[in-house]
């Protein structure tokens, strides 16, 4: 081991090297022991071969080899400035440097030729800093001018993030066919996808003689099964350009088949393009709408859960206050149907519906059900909604159906079920739409799986013991169906294929009036209320996860408040962009 002996001290001046550079600073400034002058046109600054040549291997390399300017009194920098060649000079003398909107460029490009890789890199962040909407598409061209790679990313970044801002700018119009097709390809553009087709559009018609060859590729990157089929049928379908192109013709047409057939789809002439996934940007936010909380007070409150942070926060609230509604979501909105309205006192069965838009945060009033009723089911399929049974105004068990038409925006009655259930488990899988139990109007548990033949209008009933549900939600989960509790703790899964059940693994508790949905191909069971060991019933906050990989359950938590008779539902959105700094 080295170790200083008692007659040793080892010193070492802090400021000596800072001082040293000060020192040849002031003897440049004076121009003592200068021997070569480095110019900008006419302009010339004294300097030091040595300190250059330490400063760069740019200069080493022209100093310590055998280039001419190794002799020569003055050297000529092309492509430089003489106001950046006074910059950069006092940067090699002092380390400092003030960089500004105008000196920003002029001095990226000097200490890229140079190779003064931390002066490169500042002025790469000092551009960062100043990246917005109007300028990252600019900023990216300029980074590949530059082999900028930290400034092309965060442009990029700061392009797909901010997509309908971007989308607005001028510079989108002057990307080249293989920019935009690439941008719009992203996975991460974080935009819905009526504005993706928007933008090509724009882009195409600002010179349309020149750009409409482009539009068969860039049209394969606008991912349709995505878009509202009411955007696509008014904009997109009969779009006269689109029409033009026999690959854009296919395209549209094979859409046409997804979107607002009621038959089957799963041709063999489906394009692959129609499988794409969603884009990144799209999130599955888990929502809990009203029910009766607490106190067990109808509730008006919506919630919606961030799965990232475990947070829970309130969104606008229902306009009225409604018990035993139904709730669906469709196309990126949120559905609400029925109920008994509360007000002053007075109770009144609703035919209202009620449709939240999570980007706005607003509820409006739809076209109002053909039938008042509540405690009833409702499910999606498609662009349509079923609304099933329930309790009618004079307090009869209903066995009727009405489905509404999302594009059309109207209602129609559909053939009732064979046998009027309230309470059933309720899903829609390969055209059909399952109704799982349930109870009579003498509350006796239905042992019945009624299923609805979607595009023939007809309905079969099948008998089971494996069946004895109530007050239990269903969910899609893969190719199966899952019956979750309903006054008992079993979880079923159900093939439609086979029609065969398979056990899954219970829940930790005896369980109905919960809420149930699918987010991630796992299960997320919220509230409802429980059966204790005593048979009494309590009301729950519990909030779990059932894993089908594993077949396990996990705790995920509490609710802010005890709840049941709610609606869960996932609703897939796009969050806001973050705030640029």
């Amino acid at each position: 081991m080295d170790e200083e002996s008692p007659d040793e001290l080892f010193f070492k001046d802090q400021d000596f090297s800072s001082d040293l550079l000060r020192q040849l600073n002031g003897l440049r400034q004076n121009r003592m022991l200068t021997d070569v002058s480095i110019c900008a046109g006419t302009w010339e600054v004294p300097c030091h071969r040595n300190v250059l040549a330490s400063s760069s291997p740019y200069f080493k390399a022209m100093f310590c080899s055998n280039f001419r300017e190794n002799s020569e009194a003055k050297v000529q920098l092309k492509g430089i400035d003489s106001p950046t060649l006074d910059q950069i000079v006092l940067y090699v003398y002092t380390g400092e440097v003030h960089i500004t909107a105008e000196s920003v460029l002029p001095l990226m490009g000097a200490a890229s030729m140079l190779q003064y890789p931390k002066l490169f890199e500042a002025c790469s962040s000092y551009l960062q800093s100043q990246l917005a909407p109007s300028n990252c598409l600019g900023m990216i061209r300029l980074s590949e001018i530059l082999s900028c790679e930290t400034l092309k990313k965060k442009a990029r970044e700061v392009a797909l993030t901010c997509f309908p801002e971007v989308a607005a700018s001028a510079d989108l119009k002057e990307l080249c066919a293989v920019e935009l097709q690439d941008y719009l390809g992203d996975d991460g553009l974080c935009g819905e996808e009526e504005k993706v087709f928007e933008a090509l559009m724009v882009w195409i018609k600002h010179d349309l003689q020149a750009r409409k060859q482009y539009v068969q590729d860039l049209f394969q990157q606008v991912r349709l099964q995505y878009i509202h089929p009411a955007f696509f049928h008014h904009f997109i379908a009969n779009d006269s350009l689109l029409q033009s192109s026999p690959t854009c013709r296919t395209i549209l047409e094979t859409a046409k088949r997804h979107m607002f057939s009621l038959h089957s789809t799963s041709t063999p002439d489906c394009k692959p393009p129609w499988h794409v996934p969603p884009r990144n940007s799209y999130q599955d936010c888990l929502i809990l709408l009203g029910g009766r909380k607490d106190n067990q007070q109808t509730t008006r409150d919506v919630l919606l859960y961030n799965g990232q942070t475990g947070q829970w926060r309130s969104l606008a609230k229902l306009p009225a206050r409604l018990y035993k509604a139904s709730a669906v979501t469709l196309h990126r909105s949120i559905y609400v149907f029925g109920g008994m309205a509360v007000n002053a006192g007075k109770s009144l069965v609703s035919h209202n519906v009620y449709i939240f838009s999570l980007k706005l945060n607003q509820w409006r009033l739809g076209e109002p059900m053909l039938v008042a009723r509540y405690s009833h089911r409702s499910t999606a399929h498609k662009n349509f909604i079923f609304s099933i049974g329930g309790i009618g105004e004079g307090q009869e068990l209903m066995a009727s159906m009405e489905r509404y038409d999302s594009i059309c925006n109207v209602w129609e009655s559909m053939a009732s079920m064979p046998v009027g259930v309230l309470h059933p488990a309720v899903a829609v899988k390969d055209q059909r739409l399952y109704l799982f139990g349930g109870e009579d109007i003498m509350q006796n548990p239905v042992r019945l799986i009624q299923v609805y033949h979607i595009s023939r209008n007809t309905w079969f009933k099948m008998e089971t013991r494996m069946i004895k549900n109530v007050c239990a939600p269903a969910v899609v989960l893969g190719e199966q169906i899952i019956i979750v509790g309903g006054y008992t703790r079993r979880i079923l899964a159900y093939d439609p294929q086979s029609n065969k059940f398979v056990k899954c693994a219970d829940m930790k508790d005896r369980r109905m009036h919960h809420g149930a949905t699918v987010m991630g191909n796992k299960l997320y069971v919220t509230g409802g209320r429980r059966l204790t060991v005593d048979c009494s019933i309590e009301d729950s906050a519990s909030f779990d996860c059932y894993d089908p990989d594993t077949d396990t359950w996990t705790s995920q938590g509490q609710l802010p408040h005890k709840l049941f008779d709610h609606a869960c539902l996932t609703l897939p959105c796009i969050p806001q962009a973050p705030s640029l700094p």
